[in-house]
């Protein structure tokens, strides 16, 4: 039986007198196991909708079970979590696969949690005294991580990433990297044993390219084309402070994150060492630039201004020549918009898309890329009350009922 032969009906309506030659079969009707490989591969949207229909179907979304059919669908369109300028309240949703917003149920009894890392199912926040919390959107169950001293010291603290198992969507490691360049070290957290790892000390690569030891990770200051003083350190937004992704190149498992002045820092987490990138762009430049983990691969995204016009461009960085390569770039017409507004933009990849979180006081606007076939999509505003919403940043977690945290 395929499954388009099968008219998601809730129950026979014996008032209703059935077109000619038109086959129906009830849902409720099925057995139990083929009704939860059914509904498995339901949209979730559509799912939540399913259970107010009947008190089967209800009671599906707790089968151990039904979880495990869920966990063999392999993908699902993502959920984007969207951050505001009320960072502690994070609680608004867009549905990519209907390309609609969504409301959850905000995370609020821990102290001012902020959303700083996503992977699978779930969401790992950060609360204003240092502990991490996991989340999990779409069922609002959320536990605190056992405490680190270490998480603690916000100001040696660079980087957190998040990765969940792709052969058990219930297992995930949280990635923290902390110190201060050159003495840099991490340490990980494994949900199937519930405990922190050893803290491991990275080592600094001595034939990569060190724009750190020429001009060291002190601000430097220089004066704009508008007459401004700017400084080289970066001001992020709180949700995008400890940002980082994670890869695997070469059956090795790769961290990368921007330093405080801007530089692309790659830990080898299995070789146990760093290196830096060298610079896109001359220190003294001005432009905004953000890391992201799409298709599998680390790439930076830079928007920067340069004769009277802005652009806006992919950058993959290759190991063997040393040497940035663009992969993509958005059409002139839209990045030109961005011209002279001092924009700030703050990305998230999923699969060969990219969320942009588009940002300054003259402007607002989330867009959807499509890297495989670069397609620009303007996101559809979101409105609260009324009012607009504006955007700051974004998480990217795919939908899924059976995420444990």
């Amino acid at each position: 039986m395929q499954m388009d032969q099968i008219a998601l009906t809730s129950r026979p309506n014996s008032k209703k007198r059935k077109a000619e030659g038109e086959a129906t079969f009830p849902l409720d009707h099925l057995h139990q196991d083929l009704l939860e490989r059914v509904l498995a591969r339901v949209p979730p949207a559509s799912f939540f909708s399913l259970r107010s229909v009947c008190r089967k179907f209800s009671s599906v979304a707790t089968s151990p079970s039904f979880h495990i059919a869920c966990s063999q669908i392999s993908s699902r369109e993502p959920w984007f979590l969207m951050v505001d300028h009320d960072v502690h309240r994070a609680s608004l949703i867009f549905d990519s696969s209907e390309g609609n917003w969504r409301s959850v149920k905000a995370i609020n009894n821990f102290n001012n949690p902020i959303p700083v890392a996503s992977s699978g199912g779930l969401v790992c926040y950060r609360t204003e005294t240092g502990e991490l919390v996991v989340s999990n959107p779409v069922t609002g169950v959320c536990r605190e991580l056992p405490n680190v001293t270490r998480l603690t010291e916000s100001e040696t603290l660079h980087a957190i990433a998040m990765r969940s198992s792709k052969e058990n969507p219930s297992t995930y490691r949280v990635v923290v990297v902390f110190g201060e360049v050159p003495n840099l070290s991490f340490m990980v957290f494994d949900s199937s044993n519930n405990l922190w790892e050893e803290e491991v000390t990275l080592v600094r690569k001595t034939d990569s390219f060190s724009e750190a030891e020429v001009h060291g990770e002190e601000e430097v200051y220089f004066l704009s084309k508008t007459g401004d003083v700017v400084a080289t350190n970066m001001q992020r937004s709180p949700s995008k402070q400890y940002s980082a992704v994670l890869t695997t190149e070469n059956g090795e498992e790769m961290l990368h994150f921007l330093s405080h002045s801007g530089i692309v820092i790659s830990c080898n987490l299995s070789q146990k060492t760093f290196f830096e990138l060298p610079r896109l762009l001359p220190v003294y430049f001005e432009y905004s630039i953000d890391v992201i983990e799409c298709g599998g691969e680390m790439l930076v995204v830079v928007l920067s201004e340069f004769l009277e016009t802005s652009s806006l461009r992919f950058w993959k960085y290759c190991m063997r020549d040393r040497s940035w390569y663009q992969v993509a770039a958005m059409p002139p017409s839209l990045s030109h918009e961005f011209f002279a507004k001092k924009v700030d933009i703050n990305c998230v990849g999923h699969g060969d898309e990219v969320l942009l979180c588009v940002n300054s006081s003259e402007c607002s606007s989330c867009l959807m890329c499509d890297l495989k076939n670069n397609k620009w999509i303007e996101m559809p505003k979101c409105y609260v009350d009324g009012k607009e919403k504006e955007f700051l940043s974004a998480f990217s977690f795919e939908p899924r009922l059976e995420a444990i945290v």
